[in-house]
């Protein structure tokens, strides 16, 4: 492994998008680059599917109401992007401006063919404002497979920077080991796990990862009230009356060893007599943290699951790319 930049200011976007409307939500998405890049982050991670939407609807439409699917899915799709297109000009154009590395969750459409099925990924662009790869989830998860196709082997890259190697996995593939262990031997030292999960369990999860990989984790999840989603939206009428947080975030960023650095910044009301934990507005959240990377290889002294600690006369992992 080269030598890398000692340090490094990061954040992680816990910000609505504008839901379903991807102009709007391009929009959003480079005030919020600029902002970042102005408090000092040189590398700026967004939510799993950012633009312009997480389709939560599968989790509470079930899945024989074809008319109210069949409407949801045309909307998504026509909110959608392709790589390349204007939408990702504009965001290459934001990270040049502002000097950044920016990692960020979109609905893809599969324009390679039909340009009709859709991709859970995440776009990784650099201060030149150059697109420097893709990664598409590699299994949608439960409902989520009503929306998306599943990616394959072909982006599953980790990326060169100054810093050293950035890749990551998107939610619930970061509980798939051989995927986490590919990213492993590639090196990298920033991970990122968009998401659009906020238990307990999945803080414990990055935790892990962070501690079992040796590396940094930024794990960035979209907080969404049901003030977020348009009234027009038929769906928005099943989820229970009272209910006002639809995910109330959680991102937070880990260090090498599984201590976490910044967060978890939650969005929700406090219990009565309690104070809330975050009272930054939801839609407008950033969580940074201050990365010292010389704590990566000194972690990986004990523990490398990639070199010392690992038995390739063992185990033998064949990834298809």
């Amino acid at each position: 492994m080269e030598s890398a930049a000692q340090s490094l200011k990061v954040a992680a976007v816990q910000a609505p998008p504008v839901f379903l409307d991807v102009e709007a939500t391009i929009a959003k998405a480079i005030s919020l680059i600029a902002e970042a890049a102005a408090n000092g982050a040189r590398l700026i991670v967004f939510p799993e599917a950012f633009v312009p939407a997480y389709p939560d609807w599968v989790w509470v439409v079930a899945a024989g109401r074809k008319p109210i699917l069949n409407d949801l899915y045309a909307r998504l799709w026509r909110n959608s992007i392709s790589i390349p297109d204007t939408h990702t000009e504009q965001l290459c154009a934001a990270a040049r401006d502002n000097g950044v590395y920016v990692a960020i969750g979109i609905n893809e459409r599969n324009s390679e063919a039909s340009g009709a099925s859709l991709f859970n990924t995440m776009l990784y662009i650099d201060p030149q404002g150059e697109i420097m790869g893709r990664h598409r989830k590699l299994v949608p998860t439960g409902g989520e497979r009503l929306v998306w196709a599943p990616g394959d082997g072909s982006t599953l890259d980790a990326f060169d920077t100054p810093y050293g190697p950035l890749g990551g996995l998107i939610c619930w593939e970061n509980y798939m080991p051989t995927a986490r262990y590919h990213m492993y031997r590639q090196g990298v030292r920033i991970y990122t796990a968009a998401t659009w999960d906020s238990g307990e369990v999945w803080l414990s999860t990055l935790r892990h990862i962070a501690k079992e990989g040796g590396m940094f984790v930024i794990g960035c999840c979209m907080a969404l009230r049901m003030s977020d989603i348009p009234d027009d939206l038929e769906f928005k009428s099943m989820y229970p009356a009272e209910k006002d947080w639809i995910n109330p975030g959680k991102s937070c960023i880990v260090g090498p060893s599984g201590q976490i650095l910044a967060g978890p910044m939650e969005h929700q009301p406090a219990p009565q007599g309690e104070i809330l934990q975050s009272p930054t507005p939801h839609d407008r959240a950033i969580l940074y943290a201050d990365l010292d990377l010389g704590l990566v290889p000194a972690m990986k002294w004990m523990l490398d699951t990639a070199g010392h600690y690992d038995r390739p006369d063992v185990f033998e992992l064949i990834v298809h790319e």
